[in-house]
C-alpha cells in the first residue's frame, strides 16, 4: 500500500472507532428525556446504558478471534451493518424493553467493530514509527469520542427528540461501511486451526458474569449473596477458560502472551486508567448537571477541555515513548491522572469552573492519553500479526472492564455518602411538598436538583428549598472527594508496580522479535 492509501484506511478505521465509542456515551445525555417519555425509573435507565456495555465487553474477545480467522475487515463490516440496523430498532422503539433490547444488540455488533480497528492498523502499518503515529491517532479518537459524546448528544436534544441519538448512527455507519469496503485492505491469519468454540463460550461467560455482577452490585449490595455468587461464578468460568486455553491446539487467546511483561503490565495500566477516567466522567457529569445546573449542551461544551487534552497528549506520548521507553511514560501518565483526580476531589459548591474544575479535566485527559497510547503500542507490539485481533480484544476488554468497575465502585461510594448525608433531610420533608417518588429520586442522585429548582415553591418554604439544594450539592461533592482518594490510591499503586516490574529500556523495534524473544521483555 502507498503512504496515501494507508492513511486513508486509517481515517476510515478511526471513523468506525468513533461511531462505536461515541454510541457508548452519547445516549447518556438522552436518558432524562427518555425516562420522562417512557415513564421509567432510574434502574431502567441504567440498563439502557449497561445493556450495551454488557454485550460489548462480553463479546470483544470472541469477535477479535473471529476477525483473525475470517477477516478483520469482513467482521468489522458486519458489525457496522448491524449497528445501523439495530439503531433503527432503537429509534423506532416505543417502550423501555425495546430500547434495552436494541442497545444490547448494538453492543453485540459494536464488539465486532472495535477489536478489528486496532488489528487492522497493526497489519497496515508495519513500520514501527508509522505504527506509533497510527496508534496515537486511534488513541486520540477513542478519548475524543468519549469526551464529545455529551456535546453531540446535547446538540441533538436541543433540536430533536431522544430518538435522534439512535438515528444519527444510521447514515454514519452506512458511509463508513462503504468506505471500509473501498479503502481498507483485508487481513487475516494465514494458519487456521479448529475454531475454539469452548474457549469462546468460557470467555463470554466469565466476562459477562463479572460485568453483570459489577453493574448490579450497587443495587444488590457488594457483598450480598447474589453478588458473591456472581464473583464466584466469574472466577470459575475464568479458571475453566485459562485451563482450556493452555491445553487446546488453537486457543482463542494465547495465554503465553501474559508471560510477556510488555503485554500484561500495560494492559493493567490501561484497565486502571479507564477505571479512573470513567469514574471521573461519572462524577463530572453529576457535577455539571446537578451542582452547576447546566443543560446537556452546556455540559458538553464545558467538558471540551478534556477532549482537547486527549487530542494533544495522545500523539506526543506515543512518539516520546519510542525514544525514552514505555515505562517512564506510563508511570508519568498514571501520576498525572492521580494529580488530576485529587484536584477534582477538592472542588466545592462555590468553586469556579475556570480553576480547579478545568485543571482537573485537562490533567485527567492528558494522563489518560499519556497512558493509553504507549500502553496500547506496547501490547500490540508484543503480539504476532496473526493474533492481532485477539491482542486488540484483550486491550479493549481491559478498558471496558476497568471503566465499568470505575463507574460501579466510585458511583457506589458517591451514592453511599450522598444518601447518608441527605437522606434524613429529605425524609423529614412533608409529603405535600415532595411526593414519595420525588423523595426517592432526590435520595439517589444530585441531578434531581434540576427538578427541585424548577418546581414552584411558596415563599414561606423558599429558604428551606434553597438550603436543601445546597445540602444536596455539598453532599455529592463530599462523596466525590472520598471516591477521588480511592482512585488516586489505586492509580499510584499501579504506577509503582509498573515502575518496578516493567523494563525501562525501550522495546525492540521488531514486532516479530517482541514475540520470539519474550525473555528479553
Amino acid at each position: 500500500m502507498s503512504r496515501r492509501a494507508r492513511y486513508l484506511a486509517l481515517l476510515v478505521i478511526c471513523l468506525a472507532e468513533l461511531l462505536v465509542v461515541l454510541d457508548n456515551t452519547i445516549v447518556n445525555v438522552a436518558l432524562p428525556s427518555l425516562g420522562v417519555e417512557l415513564h421509567t425509573d432510574i434502574s431502567g435507565l441504567q440498563w439502557v446504558v449497561d445493556a450495551y456495555t454488557l454485550t460489548f465487553a462480553g463479546l470483544l474477545l470472541a469477535f477479535g478471534h473471529l476477525g483473525d480467522r475470517y477477516g478483520r475487515r469482513r467482521v468489522m463490516m458486519i458489525g457496522l451493518a448491524g449497528v445501523a440496523v439495530m439503531s433503527v430498532g432503537g429509534a423506532l422503539a416505543t417502550d423501555l424493553g425495546q430500547v434495552i433490547a436494541a442497545r444490547a444488540a448494538m453492543g453485540v455488533f459494536a464488539a465486532a467493530v472495535f477489536p478489528a480497528t486496532l488489528a487492522l492498523i497493526i497489519n497496515i502499518f508495519t513500520d514501527v514509527k508509522e505504527r506509533a503515529v497510527a496508534i496515537a491517532a486511534w488513541t486520540a479518537m477513542a478519548g475524543i469520542a468519549i469526551a464529545i459524546g455529551p456535546t453531540a448528544g446535547g446538540w441533538l436534544l436541543e433540536h430533536f427528540s431522544w430518538h435522534s441519538v439512535f438515528w444519527i448512527n444510521v447514515p454514519v455507519a452506512l458511509v463508513v461501511l462503504v468506505l471500509a469496503r473501498l479503502l481498507i485492505p483485508e487481513s487475516k491469519t494465514t494458519h487456521v486451526g479448529r475454531l475454539d468454540l469452548l474457549g469462546i463460550a468460557f470467555s463470554l461467560l466469565s466476562v459477562t458474569t463479572l460485568v453483570w455482577t459489577i453493574i448490579e452490585a450497587p443495587h444488590q449490595g457488594w457483598v450480598s449473596a447474589i453478588s458473591l455468587s456472581g464473583y464466584a461464578m466469574s472466577v470459575v468460568f475464568f479458571a475453566a477458560f485459562v485451563w482450556w486455553e493452555l491445553r487446546t491446539d488453537s486457543p482463542v487467546l494465547n495465554m503465553q502472551l501474559f508471560r510477556i511483561r510488555r503485554f500484561s503490565l500495560p494492559a493493567l495500566a490501561i484497565a486502571v486508567a479507564y477505571f479512573s477516567m470513567f469514574g471521573f466522567l461519572f462524577m463530572i457529569t453529576q457535577y455539571f448537571q446537578g451542582v452547576m445546573e447546566l443543560t446537556p449542551l452546556q455540559f458538553g461544551i464545558h467538558s471540551l477541555p478534556f477532549a482537547a487534552a486527549i487530542a494533544v497528549g495522545a500523539p506526543l506520548a506515543t512518539l516520546i515513548a519510542q525514544r525514552i521507553g514505555t515505562t517512564a511514560v506510563i508511570v508519568f501518565g498514571l501520576v498525572v491522572m492521580s494529580v488530576g483526580m485529587f484536584i477534582a476531589g477538592q472542588v466545592k459548591v462555590e468553586t469556579p469552573y475556570l480553576g480547579a474544575v478545568v485543571v482537573s479535566m485537562v490533567l485527567m485527559g492528558l494522563g489518560l492519553a499519556i497512558v493509553q497510547g504507549p500502553a496500547t503500542e506496547s501490547i500490540m507490539s508484543s503480539v504476532p500479526l496473526e493474533e492481532a485481533g485477539a491482542g486488540s480484544a484483550v486491550n479493549d476488554t481491559t478498558r471496558e472492564a476497568g471503566g465499568t468497575l470505575g463507574v460501579a465502585v466510585l458511583g457506589s461510594i458517591v451514592a453511599s455518602v450522598y444518601t447518608t448525608k441527605v437522606g434524613p433531610r429529605i425524609d423529614a420533608i412533608p409529603d405535600f411538598l415532595m411526593t414519595p417518588y420525588e423523595k426517592s429520586f432526590a435520595r439517589e442522585t444530585v441531578i434531581s436538583v434540576l427538578e427541585i429548582v424548577k418546581r414552584p415553591t411558596v415563599p414561606a418554604f423558599a429558604q428551606q428549598k434553597a438550603d436543601l439544594v445546597y445540602a444536596m450539592k455539598a453532599a455529592s461533592l463530599e462523596g466525590f472527594q472520598l471516591a477521588s482518594y480511592v482512585t488516586v490510591s489505586v492509580s499510584l499503586l499501579v504506577a509503582v508496580a509498573v515502575a518496578v516490574f516493567l523494563p525501562w529500556k525501550p522495546a525492540a523495534e521488531s514486532v516479530l522479535l517482541a514475540w520470539k524473544e519474550p525473555s528479553a521483555k
